[in-house]
């Protein structure tokens, strides 16, 4: 008996499909495996090269600097292809973080210099470039997936596709971990902090270089027409494309961003996460802090950085778990509207647990949940939301969020947490119960309202097959 043609077609739609998502899959893990070293380093050199009492400075002058490198994404996003724009960003950090291998060791800018001063340009620049990491990469991959993804590939592909992403954060932070913790020890590998720490950094160079190979051999293998994303979008902007219409110019991603509902909702969803992080943050960094240090009251670098990848790696793994086993189910069971609001629910169950549970051990839980919560079910969601949209969201307004506005989302978490500090005094008095419950009842009641706004709105755009511009 002859095969339809209807039926070879079919075929060969899932066999694309699939090697679309394996490849993106396989980029993803080398995105997240490089940025899992590349997010701790960041603060951890910083303070041992400028001081750990200049750590609030950079995290407010990075605003400026991250608005700047905004606006030329932005021109790149108007004069270069999708797929390009990636290449360029994993291509450009590769490089830089090359360059900043190098100069760790530098005897005089590194790290073998232990003379902290504000001074000190070369961690001010380590800082701030890499604290554009999840911008300009990590963000510019979702951009990039969200532009060549329909919403149901997003449903049945996305979990999978952060579930692998997870396999390399693992691999690298259970890497450096070891590093950190035992590798010196051993006479065979007797690595000083430096060396250490410029092996991890390489490390994450090389994984990035990769990632413009992967999106080549995707964009040679998968037909241009498993590419189009959103039907709808994709004929849109060809449309738009000629008559040259459609928001041109560096600012049109922040314009957007101000007067759109729906960006507004996706950056409050963004900001609700980011302040409250920024807040159990600054009570991890304390309890890690306590960990690596010794008798004399000195705190071990190599201790305090290995601590903190291994805290990453329990992320990645439980992330990896609700990922693989319990996204999927969730999202092809309930849809994505329940999905969104089931988010700020899960996270006032940890809030409460904080609340009635203070010990060390609580508070570890309470941010690994956070984390594994945002990162492998809140992430993925939030990305696919960008889908029905054209392309200056995706990309230019998007950069908005998760550049600047990210940082102003953390900025404001360090403000509020800083007020519940003064306002509730000691840990466990009424005061504090009073102050922290009444915080975290109109964080998660406000986070409750947007997800289902943002969820009718989402789902009603895709059962009708129509763009959301605004």
């Amino acid at each position: 008996m002859g095969t339809s043609s209807g039926d070879m077609c079919s075929v060969d739609v899932k066999r694309f499909e699939r090697l679309k998502f394996f490849l993106l899959t396989v980029a993803f893990c080398l995105v997240i495996g490089a940025y899992t070293i590349v997010k701790e380093l960041k603060d951890t050199v910083f303070v041992g090269i400028v001081g750990e009492d200049y750590i609030y400075d950079a995290k407010l002058y990075v605003i400026l600097f991250l608005a700047f490198a905004t606006l030329l994404y932005s021109a790149l996003v108007d004069n270069i292809r999708r797929y390009q724009l990636l290449s360029f960003y994993c291509f450009l950090y590769g490089i830089i973080l090359l360059i900043f291998t190098y100069l760790l060791g530098s005897p005089v800018h590194g790290l073998d210099n232990t003379q902290a001063s504000p001074a000190r340009l070369f961690g001010w620049f380590f800082y701030f470039i890499l604290e554009g990491f999840s911008p300009f990469v990590v963000g510019v991959f979702w951009a990039f997936a969200n532009s060549v993804s329909d919403p149901r590939e997003a449903k049945t592909s996305y979990s999978t596709m952060v579930a692998g992403s997870k396999i390399g954060g693992m691999a690298t932070a259970l890497f450096a971990w070891y590093m950190m913790t035992n590798l010196r020890s051993m006479q065979c590998f007797d690595f000083s902090d430096t060396v250490a720490h410029q092996i991890l950094l390489g490390g994450s160079a090389v994984l990035l270089l990769f990632v413009p190979v992967i999106i080549y051999i995707l964009m040679k293998t998968v037909p241009g027409r498993y590419l189009h994303g959103y039907e709808v979008v994709y004929k849109q902007e060809k449309k738009n494309s000629k008559v040259s219409t459609g928001s041109t110019g560096i600012f049109s991603g922040l314009q957007i961003m101000l007067e759109s509902p729906y960006i507004l909702g996706i950056f409050a969803l963004v900001f609700f996460y980011e302040s409250l992080n920024v807040i159990v943050s600054f009570q991890r960094i304390s309890l890690v802090k306590t960990v690596a240090t010794d008798i004399n009251g000195l705190t071990s670098m190599s201790v305090l950085t290995g601590t903190m990848f291994w805290h990453r790696f329990l992320m990645h793994f439980y992330g990896f778990l609700l990922s693989y086993f319990g996204v999927r189910f969730l999202l092809k069971r309930y849809g994505e509207k329940k999905c969104l609001i089931l988010i700020p629910i899960l996270i006032g169950c940890l809030l409460t647990y904080f609340m009635f549970v203070q010990t060390e051990d609580a508070m570890l839980l309470v941010f690994l949940g956070l984390g594994t919560i945002n990162y492998s079910f809140s992430k993925p969601l939030i990305e696919s939301l960008y889908i029905p949209t054209m392309k200056d969201i995706k990309f230019k307004a998007k950069s908005w969020i998760d550049s600047f506005g990210s940082k102003i989302s953390k900025s404001s978490g360090s403000l509020i947490g800083k007020f519940l500090r003064n306002m509730a005094a000691v840990p466990g008095t009424a005061m504090f119960y009073i102050v922290y419950s009444s915080f975290f009842t109109v964080l998660i009641c406000s986070w409750l309202a947007t997800a289902f706004l943002l969820g009718c709105r989402y789902e009603k755009a895709v059962e009708s097959n129509e763009i959301i511009q605004s």
